[in-house]
């Protein structure tokens, strides 16, 4: 089940994030640390009401943050349509032990739908670039590789920003 966050699920969050963190980190992956996201930045988010996540059997295994702001990183992207309302997908994180069984798919299904239903005209993101299994996972939702933004906090490489176009 796929619902909003509420505050007494901000341990959890966090909890989830870091476990993301030490998987991909095992794996090369330097995309999250200790510091990002830190419990500052989730408890804004849930505060603001932009983060679901997902239960199974009393037990949340995933989440993620949608918004409706373009961050003003975004803003020198050559995007596929016009600044005016799109939907923003920032943080998704699933359990490394829940991977691989379709909640990602699932949380992301249930934001464009949920940007079909606000109208908007796209959904965007961005992911690290030296995530091969992110950009594969947008790439086959039909995400277009429309520009780079860098983060110099967290990596030297480039993180790819992506769009799909709702039709």
């Amino acid at each position: 089940m796929i619902r909003k966050a509420v505050s007494q699920d901000i341990p959890r969050i966090k909890k989830i994030t870091e476990a993301c963190a030490r998987h991909m980190i095992a794996q090369g992956i330097f995309q999250w640390n200790e510091n990002y996201p830190d419990l500052a930045v989730l408890t804004k988010d849930v505060e603001e009401g932009t983060v679901y996540v997902v239960e199974a059997q009393e037990k949340i295994i995933g989440c993620v943050m949608f918004s409706m702001v373009m961050d003003n990183f975004y803003k020198d992207i050559a995007w596929l349509t016009p600044n005016a309302k799109q939907l923003y997908v920032h943080r998704l994180a699933v359990h490394p032990e829940e991977q691989g069984k379709g909640i990602a798919r699932s949380l992301m299904d249930y934001g464009e739908q949920l940007a079909r239903e606000n109208k908007c005209l796209s959904v965007r993101l961005d992911t690290f670039s030296k995530n091969p299994r992110n950009n594969r996972f947008y790439k086959a939702r039909k995400y277009q590789h429309v520009g780079e933004v860098f983060f110099a906090q967290k990596s030297p490489h480039p993180f790819y920003c992506y769009e799909k176009v709702l039709t």
